[in-house]
């Protein structure tokens, strides 16, 4: 697969401009449906990206849209075939957050708020290894060793020699305390945040308890976004069996401007690195001790 198709991607800008000749026509997904003989659902999730679009189903659409620029359908069906295309995540089988995959893969920046564990892109190995274990306490080993692997691949972007992925982090301090593989894997896993922090296109930031209540109270969220600017700004929330995307401009602005309150709230970067070494300082005299 070439290195500049995103499969995610494609299906999200042909899902927006499908969207888009949809109402222009000034016709309502229903409606479109009905003309189709297929649910509504099923043009939601196409008009979403969530879900593979066929040529047949763009041929179908630019013909209710009454499409008749052929150089517009043409464009629109090569973006479903590369759509269609496997990312390189597709080589580790079945990824249940793969789509979150995908849009990280092409994102610009990403600004991510974390309550409980240390970021995924910034974690060891060990540290992967002990977390997804508690939480998969009933996963096969192969299972843990392909999303470990995965998670290893995804870290590439931030260690990128050319265009790496611009990232912002806030963690709460509760991370940072919460002892996940034993007391030498909290110390290595330490000193890697340190040591990522100080990439020029890394921003750590720790939010401490005695800070009180704050904007992120709620849980875990983060915010892509891209290098195209027609490609529109995300927010992403883990779940425990399925995960939300938001992108609706008003939604982006109400998360993007709750992660300004929690970066203002949080410790500089320097007072979070001096913060972290002191954490990591206890952990190594209640190893010696």
């Amino acid at each position: 697969m070439p290195s500049n198709v995103n499969p995610t991607v494609r299906r999200r800008r042909l899902g927006q401009e499908l969207r888009r000749l949809r109402e222009i026509k000034g016709m309502t997904a229903e409606e479109v449906a009905e003309r189709l003989l297929v649910s509504q659902s099923k043009i939601s999730r196409l008009e979403n990206g969530r879900r593979s679009i066929s040529q047949r189903d763009v041929r179908d659409l630019c013909g209710v849209y009454e499409v008749e620029d052929v150089r517009v359908v043409d464009s629109l069906m090569q973006m479903a075939k590369d759509s269609r295309q496997q990312g390189w995540w597709h080589a580790f089988g079945d990824i249940p957050y793969s789509v979150y995959i995908g849009l990280e893969t092409d994102a610009e920046s990403l600004r991510v708020y974390e309550p409980q564990v240390i970021p995924g892109l910034l974690q060891t190995r060990q540290y992967a290894e002990a977390l997804i274990n508690g939480a998969l306490p009933e996963a096969p080993p192969s299972d843990i060793d392909k999303r470990v692997s995965v998670r290893s691949r995804r870290q590439d972007r931030i260690t990128a020699p050319e265009h790496p992925l611009r990232l912002w982090a806030v963690i709460d301090e509760s991370a940072l305390r919460r002892l996940v593989g034993g007391k030498q894997v909290m110390i290595e896993q330490l000193e890697r945040l340190v040591e990522l922090s100080h990439l020029p296109h890394v921003t750590v930031q720790v939010l401490p308890f005695d800070m009180g209540a704050h904007p992120g109270i709620n849980g875990q969220y983060a915010i892509l976004e891209f290098p195209d600017a027609a490609d529109s700004s995300v927010v992403y929330i883990e779940g425990v069996t399925s995960d939300l995307y938001l992108e609706k401009a008003n939604d982006v602005q109400r998360y993007s401007v709750m992660y300004e309150h929690l970066r203002a709230q949080a410790l500089n970067v320097e007072q979070t690195r001096h913060f972290i070494d002191g954490i990591a300082k206890e952990y190594t005299r209640l190893k010696t001790g």
